[in-house]
């Protein structure tokens, strides 16, 4: 099943159990998708790959990330608690999140693959993690334990 028809299951779903906070996040992730889907028939494709839909899936978990610091910083715990609980249905339709421990040991292959030793090869690792580890890590906790293990 693709990741458009389970959204659209997911959404009728929804419905009948009368899930507010789950119909809307479903309904603003198909929305992206058709969005994308329309930019992309411009260009001459017809639908989109899982990495697209992985891409944005990925985007509007970090958009929910962000708005949940904007809104703890300006002392609004009843919206970050709403944004949380969208990062949660979110995080559904991801792959699972490795573990910090995983994350190290990943990141000292691509360190080690790619020769790097100080924190100006950063790009290098940056580059190849974000590929190997997308939608299965934060980029910002990737980016912070590169920084830690080039700072060495």
């Amino acid at each position: 099943m693709s990741l458009k028809d389970k959204i659209g299951e997911d959404i009728k779903t929804a419905m009948k159990a009368k899930d507010k906070v789950r119909l809307e996040t479903v309904r603003s992730i198909k929305k992206v998708l058709l969005e994308k889907e329309v930019e992309l028939r411009a260009k001459g494709k017809d639908t989109l790959s899982g990495d697209d839909e992985m891409q944005i899936l990925v985007q509007q978990a970090k958009q929910r990330r962000d708005s949940i610091d904007q809104y703890l910083k300006a002392n609004r715990p009843d919206l970050a608690q709403k944004e949380e609980a969208e990062l949660a249905i979110i995080e559904t339709y991801l792959p699972e999140q490795i573990s910090d421990e995983e994350l190290g040991e990943v990141l000292d292959k691509i360190i080690t693959q790619v020769g790097a030793s100080s924190p100006k090869d950063m790009g290098k690792v940056m580059g190849l993690a974000m590929k190997d580890l997308k939608g299965k890590a934060d980029g910002k906790k990737i980016q912070e334990l590169v920084k830690a293990k080039l700072a060495d």
